[in-house]
């Protein structure tokens, strides 16, 4: 068969990446979740939060430590199969990437032994601090990934000499006009994440009797940040989709599946198959100007649409149509159960009625498919450039045969399925064996692990 190098290293890096972003979206929300409860625990005195710390650090460490191995192969990825991405946007996004080390990597080495094997061990001040520490950490860690993607999206604060892109301001460069936005979209999205899985764990065990106390903790906690946070993540979404307007206008078009601006204000399409040799939509539900209403915040308001763009610049139009409304489907699915869980709340019926808790068991993907969906919209919306405007994706690529990148293909996705399959049982398997009373005293010399994932069990047990 004939392969398409370029498409075969497109498919490598977008499996690399789904993997990887699949543990960051949770780590960064769990690693603040551990520094609130470890927070709350020193304010109160109460230990039931120490006790939930103590159960999710284990999580994290299987969490974090496959996140940073899935993160340093999509580096490696740039000089094998995107040479001459690196050769032309090195000189910006290599800094960028290089900063992540500096400050989150850098700081997360530092303490991240102190929270993962401190307990017991050093005050609980300072465990406290490192808990705070790895959660600013992985933060930073989201900054400087969303700063490099943002300015492939829309560059800024550079320029081409001699084919090459050369950073002059580096304020533009860090804080170009998609970032800031992008940003908090991300954490947010990182933040309901953890906090469904938090929620889902807590159901699970009051549902089943198990650790009563500490479910309850962990629902009302979970459902207090959603009840803030979804509403919140809806609202940046919409200033997002602005900003897109204003500097992707064609990405926003094929989002939309909006064709023809001489066409007047535009439906809220939502369903099509879009057509891009027939240049319409095929079996389209929509309802009438509310498209308009929600891009323009105008009834008859009109912006651009596919048409008004060459066809040579039109991304795949199923990626960010279709990966849009499966995450904004997800989004509406959280915010009714947050809903339902609010009033259930303020009425004192939370824990009258285990129907509703026993569907919260399984919201716990919610977040991850939102954050996938999301980021298929944002990257395959791009296309066809890998930097906007400055180079496209078809002219990045290495000069290597097909061959070469479908079997580094065929062996990421073999290894990859064993390794992270091994690696999600494993967080399976902490979850249902459930909160454990940290080590005291003697005991807690005896159970500190001696290798770092091993922080995951008590050395007693196997």
């Amino acid at each position: 068969m004939d392969f398409d190098p370029v498409i075969l290293a497109r498919l490598q890096f977008a499996f690399t990446v789904s993997f990887h972003i699949i543990f960051p979206s949770f780590t960064i929300g769990l690693a603040a979740w551990i520094a609130t409860l470890e927070g709350v625990w020193l304010w109160t005195g109460n230990a039931r939060y120490h006790h939930l710390a103590h159960f999710w650090t284990k999580i994290f460490a299987v969490s974090f430590g496959m996140g940073v191995v899935s993160g340093i192969v999509l580096s490696y990825q740039f000089g094998t199969n995107w040479s001459h991405y690196a050769h032309v946007v090195g000189n910006v996004v290599a800094p960028l990437i290089g900063y992540e080390v500096l400050t989150a990597f850098f700081l997360e080495a530092t303490v991240l032994g102190i929270m993962l094997f401190g307990w017991n061990r050093v005050p609980p001040w300072l465990h406290f601090l490192a808990c705070l520490f790895v959660a600013i950490g992985t933060s930073l860690s989201a900054f400087w990934i969303l700063s490099a993607n943002s300015w492939m999206q829309f560059p800024t604060g550079h320029e081409v000499r001699n084919g090459i892109a050369v950073p002059v301001d580096w304020l533009k460069v860090i804080f170009n006009p998609t970032f800031p936005l992008r940003l908090a979209h991300m954490l947010c999205a990182a933040y309901i994440t953890t906090a469904l899985v938090v929620l889902a764990v807590g159901a699970r065990y009051w549902v089943a009797g198990r650790f009563v106390s500490q479910a309850e903790t962990m629902i009302r906690m979970a459902l207090g940040l959603l009840l803030i946070l979804v509403p919140l993540q809806a609202f940046i979404g919409d200033s997002h989709g602005r900003k897109t307007l204003e500097y992707q206008p064609v990405k926003l078009a094929a989002i939309e599946g909006h064709w023809d601006e001489a066409n007047g204000p535009a439906d809220l399409v939502l369903f099509a198959w879009p057509d891009a040799d027939k240049e319409k939509s095929l079996w389209q539900i929509g309802i009438p100007h509310l498209g308009s209403l929600i891009v323009t915040h105008k009834w008859d308001g009109t912006y651009p649409g596919l048409k008004q763009f060459p066809k040579d610049d039109w991304p795949p139009l199923w990626g960010p149509f279709f990966g849009f409304r499966i995450m904004v489907g997800m989004l509406c699915i959280m915010l009714l159960a947050v809903v339902i869980g609010g009033a259930k709340w303020v009425s004192g019926r939370l824990f009258t009625n285990d129907l509703y808790l026993q569907g919260l068991r399984y919201v716990w993907p919610l977040g991850f498919i939102a954050v996938l969906a999301g980021w298929y919209t944002t990257e395959i919306g791009r296309q066809p450039w890998i930097a906007t405007g400055l180079l496209r994706t078809d002219d990045a690529a290495s000069p290597v045969t097909a061959d070469v990148v479908l079997t580094s293909l065929v062996l990421f996705v073999l290894v990859y399925g064993v390794v992270f399959s091994f690696g999600v049982r494993y967080i399976v398997r902490l979850i249902g064996r459930g909160p454990d009373l940290p080590a005291r005293g003697a005991e807690a010399q005896e159970a500190v692990p001696s290798r770092p994932l091993s922080a995951a069990f008590p050395a007693d047990r196997p």
